[in-house]
């Protein structure tokens, strides 16, 4: 009886360990395409000012900034925001609390969204060299892009 019993409980464990090693090579094949793609960089993002920071990687498209959080698995990203309803407020170094489940060298910038995208302002952390990236990707917007209308 106590052979079956630890024979089952073998099974079970090795049945688990082959669930957590297809889950960890799904999530870094995710991870591999979004980026293969090109365009991506890391990034946290938070909902409100209380909000709890998810990590994630940003993709630039040519209308749009696309966020995935890091454990997904579908291809979609989890939020989309329209490059013309974006701004960007304020910039800050994280607290100290921010940083630690940030990572070091980030950089945290507030952005308001327009009235077409819901939730008022968000907060995304990036690293400095990705923040010189959303920048410089906001501004290069086709003009009159940010009224809505195409030139």
């Amino acid at each position: 009886m106590g052979g079956a019993l630890a024979l089952d409980a073998a099974w079970l464990f090795a049945a688990f360990l082959i669930i957590l090693v297809l889950a960890a090579v799904g999530i870094a094949a995710r991870r591999f395409l979004l980026e293969r793609g090109g365009g991506t960089v890391e990034c946290g993002l938070r909902r409100g000012p209380n909000g709890p920071w998810r990590l994630g990687v940003a993709s630039y498209q040519r209308e749009e900034l696309n966020w995935f959080g890091a454990l997904g698995l579908t291809m979609r990203p989890d939020v989309v925001f329209p490059r013309r309803d974006l701004t960007v407020v304020s910039r800050r170094l994280p607290t100290e609390a921010e940083a630690a489940s940030l990572g070091p060298g980030m950089v945290v910038v507030e952005c308001k969204l327009g009235e077409d995208t819901p939730g008022g302002t968000i907060e995304l952390a990036l690293g400095e060299e990705a923040l010189t990236g959303l920048l410089s990707w906001l501004e290069a917007a086709p003009p009159g892009s940010h009224l809505g209308v195409a030139l």
